[in-house]
């Protein structure tokens, strides 16, 4: 800006040897420029450019050459004066792009063009203009600029602290980037002190080059604040240093306090063991004292008998007495006889008396004779006896055996079993057994072998070493007498569970493990799962590495037993710590943390030398398992399995752009097409659910309406036609319920239990719900309504909100249970509560209570279900079970499950409940009449319904039986083309 000014000047003539000395007002003249000018700063480039642009250029050289001539013989207050007011037209470019080199020199020139033009106009009142002011004012000018620049410099700076704090507030969340974080600080810092540097460098230069101003100028007081801001910026990244360290500090505990951690968790775990391996020793201490008792009573028996045996035995003794006693006689006679015959006794006598002798002999010797035919006799009864003692002794023996064989196979819990298919299996992923012999061991222990069972209780003392050499010794050729079946997934009851589906992955595991089948489930391992419901719950010493996003992950595998099945846990090692978000869905990135768990979950199938028969995945979370097996790890040689694919809820498809689908591995180009993945919403978006039907050898949904339902276009939800195109492999199987957990004669939630036979119980638990949430009690025949849902569309709320109404209308009492995940919905029930907070007829209850909701189930007399669309449905199931009768829209499910009392054209075994089609008000006001009049007028009856729908059969043995149907039609499908 100076190089153009003085060209501007020297082109006007100045002559700088006449110029006079500016007179000390200038500095205060100056001062009222600076002011006018920090008034005007921040005007736009665009009006500086608008406002330099009015002044032609030619009247610039015109003015220029007049005032060539008035400057010479100017007086100095007379230029002081026009400096001055000159300068408060200069405009300071503002902080954007065009504050550069040449908006300066544009500045300088357009300043000048305007004070040439003040000067024509004021040419009788300034004759002249002293050339020192105009170059003071170009100096101010730059100076000005300067002081822009400081202050730009310095909101940079400030920014870039508020960088830091934000920084800092997120290292203290993520301890483990704190380094790099502390990096970034220091960096900052480092840059910081350069600027600092580089402004007092320049601001020692300017004040070399044009002089120090004054004191009290605006410039340099501005300056001097803007020093004090430095220093307190320094002062507050000293402090930064300070947290960063305490930081670091932090950062070097935490290994220690993980170390702590999983000490104390292996010492939990190895309680947990210990107290699992004390109650399988009562069990089986309880089993020993019956057979000890009954032993008891055949050892009784036994001595009885002995104790008969040798009363027999007696017998011959005192025979055999008499013999000798008999004997000893003989001899006495024989002696007579000889000392007759020596003393020559007459032989009349001696011959009568040698006749009576032999006449006695004879009788002795048939006495002796029959005694001895006796003894023999009694000797062969004993001996005989003896046989049958020792015989009956044998198969006492025979029997206590084998029945302690079946006793120990038929009361070992399922736990024991799946403990030791998870030693197994972490013995191979451990490396320290063959994949050969961990197929033999795991069918093995699929059969209940008893010597496994016995080998295992025989080594559980032993050493690692021993224990497996006591189990190779098993291994020899065997037949599998089922299936494997691997179920990935998002959810699993009791211990993550959000919907249905915790519920299926548990019953529908169960009931194919009680019919022979070898089960195993494959779940991500959250921060919030429910961790004390898991037993035998430890970490594999093996690590999986999986592929994402271009690079290999680490995954820790965690194993553990709930409800007695087999379950795998997949802790990620990723950055993003995708599953310790403290809550299941609902993240910004979904759809990353579960491709991620899909590609991990196959990745441990096949590293772990698993042979599936069948993996069965569920929802659109866990879709991706069957496009990457097929397109991926079939072709490494893992392809025994058959896919099937449950789709709980066509609503929810797993959509996402179709870039997101590489970070699994899976190929965008060849999946991205419209028969394969293609959304039907846009071109550039996949559909999981989509793909996982197409790549799927079985695809089912939750009940058989349902399935008809998501075939057309407002069912579907845009899969209508992928799902025509595949029809033939679809089908809708109805979900089951847990008839062990919803029980309500053995249910320890409610207070009294009861059963089909006996109802006294229910009316109970009614008057007992009643005095917990404080409702009338005064007409105990008045109905209760019951609701258990999550207020949300899809469940109808604006007919929920009706049944409120309807049901004091019509003299009947409601309560409900549930929350929304909608905002507005779940004000306006709180609104709804809060009005009949003091109702004695209605309650709210805007929450979710599990001990609760079984209260609420025994307690009620009818049930209200009125969605809109229902996939299946597993509340009117457990209503039933609990005898309250459910009133539902026909849709879904509900239409497989509920069958109204008053249609004719439903025999009368299955009427169970009461329904409506159309989706409105009137439908489910019909509906509860015609419920409330039931119950009223035909107390009998209604009771007869209770009871019926009591009995009714909703475990899950029948759903698994078509399961299971399923899987084996597809399995030998497989086997007969692989044969070809």
């Amino acid at each position: 800006m100076a190089s153009v000014a003085s060209y501007l000047v020297l082109g006007r003539g100045f002559s700088c040897a006449k110029t006079p000395t500016r007179p000390p007002i200038a500095c205060l003249r100056l001062s009222r420029a600076v002011s006018c000018k920090m008034r005007n700063r921040h005007l736009s480039s665009q009006q500086k450019r608008q406002q330099f642009k009015r002044a032609p250029t030619e009247r610039l050289s015109l003015n220029m050459n007049a005032q060539s001539h008035d400057n010479i013989g100017c007086e100095p207050e007379e230029a002081s004066s026009a400096g001055v007011s000159h300068s408060s037209q200069i405009t300071i470019p503002s902080n954007d792009a065009e504050s550069d080199s040449n908006s300066e020199t544009d500045v300088a020139v357009s300043s000048f063009e305007e004070t040439n033009m003040i000067e024509n106009n004021d040419e009788q009142e300034h004759p002249s203009i002293h050339l020192e002011d105009l170059i003071a004012t170009i100096r101010n000018a730059e100076k000005i600029e300067e002081l822009e620049k400081i202050l730009s410099e310095k909101e940079a700076l400030q920014a870039e602290i508020n960088n830091l704090e934000m920084k800092l507030a997120e290292t203290d969340a993520r301890i483990k980037v704190a380094a790099q974080e502390k990096i970034n600080a220091e960096l900052l810092e480092n840059q910081l002190e350069k600027l600092k540097t580089e402004i007092s460098s320049r601001n020692s230069i300017e004040e070399g080059k044009h002089g120090t101003l004054d004191d009290e100028s605006p410039l340099v007081l501005e300056l001097n604040d803007l020093r004090k801001e430095n220093a307190l910026l320094k002062d507050d990244i000293q402090m930064l240093k300070l947290k960063l360290a305490d930081v670091s500090k932090t950062e070097e505990r935490l290994p220690l306090l993980e170390k702590r951690h999983s000490l104390l968790e292996a010492s939990l775990m190895e309680l947990q063991s210990q107290l699992s391996n004390a109650q399988d020793d009562v069990s089986r201490l309880a089993s020993l004292r019956y057979e000890c008792k009954a032993l008891l009573d055949k050892v009784e028996n036994l001595q009885a008998l002995f104790n008969d045996a040798s009363r027999v035995m007696d017998q011959p003794s005192l025979g055999l007495q008499q013999y000798h006693e008999l004997q000893k006689k003989v001899d006495k006679i024989e002696a007579l006889v000889t000392e007759a015959t020596v003393s020559k006794f007459p032989s009349e006598n001696f011959h009568h008396y040698d006749e009576t002798l032999r006449e006695k002999i004879e009788l002795l010797e048939k006495q002796l004779w029959e005694s001895d035919q006796e003894m023999h006799s009694q000797i062969q009864l004993f001996q005989e006896s003896v046989r049958e003692f020792h015989d009956a002794l044998e198969r006492l023996k025979e029997e206590i055996k084998k029945r302690s064989q079946e006793l120990s196979l038929e009361n070992l819990p399922q736990e024991f079993w799946s403990r030791l298919l998870l030693i197994i299996d972490g013995w191979l992923l451990e490396k320290k057994i063959s994949v050969n012999d961990a197929k033999l061991l795991r069918e093995m222990t699929w059969k209940k072998d008893a010597q496994i069972r016995d080998a295992y209780l025989a080594s559980r003392s032993k050493s690692e070493h021993e224990k497996l050499a006591t189990f190779l010794k098993l291994t020899y050729s065997r037949t599998s007498p089922g299936m494997h079946i691997i179920h990935i997934a998002a959810e699993m009851a009791p211990v993550a569970k959000v919907g249905g589906l915790g519920d299926v992955i548990s019953g529908l595991g169960k009931a194919l493990q009680r019919k022979g089948h070898l089960v195993e489930i494959v779940l991500p391992k959250y921060d919030c799962m429910q961790y004390d419901l898991i037993t035998d719950m430890k970490a594999l010493d093996v690590v999986v590495e999986s592929y994402f996003d271009g690079q290999l992950f680490r995954n820790k595998i965690w194993v553990g037993i709930i409800e007695g099945l087999p379950v795998y846990f997949i802790e990620p090692h990723h950055p993003a710590k995708f599953f310790w978000r403290g809550k299941y869905y609902g993240e910004y990135d979904d759809f990353k943390r579960f491709s991620f768990f899909s590609r991990a979950a196959v990745e441990l199938l096949y590293q772990a030398g698993k042979k599936p028969d069948i993996i069965h995945c569920h929802d659109w979370q866990t879709a991706f398992v069957a496009p990457l097996y097929w397109d991926i790890y079939a072709a490494k040689g893992f392809n025994s399995a058959r896919i099937c694919f449950t789709c709980h809820n066509f609503e929810y498809q797993g959509t996402a752009p179709a870039s997101e689908l590489a970070s699994c591995g899976l190929d965008v180009h060849q999946l991205n097409r419209p028969d394969r993945m293609r959304d039907h919403s846009a071109d550039d978006k996949v559909n999981t659910v989509k793909g996982a039907i197409v790549f799927s050898n079985i695809v089912t949904t939750v009940s058989p309406t349902y399935s008809q339902e998501v075939r057309t276009v407002e069912g579907g939800r845009g899969l209508h036609e992928t799902l025509k195109s595949h029809s033939k492999k679809f089908i809708g199987i109805l979900n089951g319920i847990d008839t062990d957990a919803w029980n309500p004669s053995t249910d320890n939630y409610i207070s009294v239990q009861y059963s089909a036979d006996d109802l006294q119980g229910k009316a109970e638990n009614k008057d007992a719900i009643r005095k917990c949430l404080k409702l009338s009690g005064s007409e105990g025949s008045q109905p209760l309504v019951g609701c258990i849902t999550r207020l949300v569309p899809q469940k109808g709320v604006h007919l929920i909100r009706h049944a409120i109404y309807c049901a004091l209308e019509l003299g009947g009492q409601f309560v409900l249970l549930g929350s929304s995940p909608v905002p507005h919905i779940q004000r306006e029930f709180e609104d709804i509560a809060n009005h009949f907070q003091s109702h004695s007829h209605v309650r709210l209850l805007l929450k979710y209570d599990d001990a609760l909701s079984h209260l609420i189930y025994a307690a009620s007399d009818m049930f209200i279900i009125p969605s809109m669309f229902e996939p299946c449905g597993l509340t009117q199931m457990i209503a039933m079970r609990y005898g309250s009768v459910p009133i539902v829209r026909k849709t879904g499910g509900l239409n497989d499950s509920v069958f109204d009392v008053d249609d004719n054209t439903i025999p009368e075994q299955y009427q169970n409940g009461f329904t409506f089609v159309a989706p409105d008000e009137q439908g489910l006001s019909s509906a509860m009449e015609r419920a409330f009049q039931h119950y009223i007028r035909s107390p009998e009856s209604w009771q007869q319904l209770v009871q019926k729908d009591m009995r009714l059969d909703f475990s899950w043995d029948s759903s698994a039986s078509q399961y299971e149907e399923l899987y084996e039609r597809s399995v030998a499908r497989a086997r007969a083309a692989a044969r070809v």
